[in-house]
């Protein structure tokens, strides 16, 4: 059987690691073009044709899905199924028509909730305690087909995005596999999404990232963790931005946005607090909070905004 391999981030790397691993010949791996990246702007490959070079994989990096010479490409990989763990483009009927298995999808929620982009940031950031993945036979619309196989698992109440992220990555690869195999002997049970229960969720950005300490604490520790990775929460400290990496809650009391310990940066919220453990500050480096405010010697009645 041969499989055609579709993603693109660090989250596809062990769905594809786990069908080698299980025997499965890939004979294609469509993944983003290389992007510039770092302060020089050079241009760097994705996490998944980085991994797929070392094994010595046929790698494509089509700009889009819709044109004859990529599905010319698609077609010379002779696929009887297409796995798509975060490649970034919808694909098109031509595409999801060609193997005789299907395509399967990996998403990174229990489905129909939390269909679109960024479902395990905003799992996090509207405090959910409980997530996982979902298997699913690809459609055209985004995030519509139907449901396959799931697996759940707990939020950590300090849980970040990318460590989140992680370990849903090793779950979906596990789950994939078991998905992978039922297809093959085509024992698989198709169940239509309740749209019903559908929610969507859109794209991150870097509006949503400053910290309003009106809110309550659980609110501002949440909105911290869940956008980790990027675009990172951030507040202004001393007329500097200050980005928050991580943080945990206290049960201290204040006006919001001042500083209550400066030892231990713990910064009044609505109700209860915020500890900052992870901070950088404009210019700087990433350090503890408390390192951070060893440095500064704040004065009484700081506030932060």
């Amino acid at each position: 059987m041969n499989i055609v391999f579709m993603g693109t981030p660090d989250f596809s790397v062990p769905c594809l690691q786990a069908l080698l691993d299980a025997g499965y010949p890939v004979t294609g791996v469509f993944t983003q073009p290389d992007k510039p990246k770092g302060r020089g702007y050079q241009l760097a490959p994705p996490p998944v044709k980085e991994f797929a070079l070392t094994q010595n994989l046929p790698v494509f990096q089509p700009k889009t899905m819709r044109d004859a010479e990529t599905l010319e490409q698609l077609k010379g990989c002779n696929p009887d199924l297409i796995v798509v763990v975060a490649y970034g483009k919808l694909l098109p009927k031509e595409v999801l028509d060609l193997p005789r298995l299907g395509c399967i999808n990996v998403h990174a929620s229990l489905l129909p909730k939390y269909r679109g982009a960024g479902p395990v940031q905003w799992s996090i950031i509207n405090g959910e305690e409980e997530t996982g993945v979902t298997t699913m036979y690809m459609a055209e619309a985004l995030d519509t087909g139907d449901m396959l196989e799931s697996a759940s698992l707990k939020i950590g109440e300090n849980e970040t995005a990318d460590e989140l992220m992680e370990r849903l990555s090793h779950l979906g690869a596990e789950l994939l596999i078991s998905t992978v195999k039922k297809a093959e002997e085509g024992t698989l049970k198709p169940v239509p999404q309740d749209e019903a229960l559908s929610t969507y969720v859109s794209m991150l950005d870097k509006e949503m990232a400053r910290l309003d300490f009106n809110k309550p604490a659980r609110e501002v520790h949440n909105l911290i963790r869940g956008l980790s990775s990027w675009p990172c929460a951030y507040t202004f400290y001393q007329g500097k931005r200050l980005k928050v990496y991580r943080s945990k809650l206290s049960p201290m009391s204040g006006q919001p946005g001042e500083l209550l310990d400066a030892k231990r940066f713990i910064v009044a919220c609505r109700d209860g607090a915020v500890e900052f453990e992870t901070v950088q500050y404009e210019g700087g480096k990433r350090m503890p909070g408390a390192d951070f405010l060893r440095g500064k010697k704040p004065g009484d009645h700081e506030i932060l905004g």
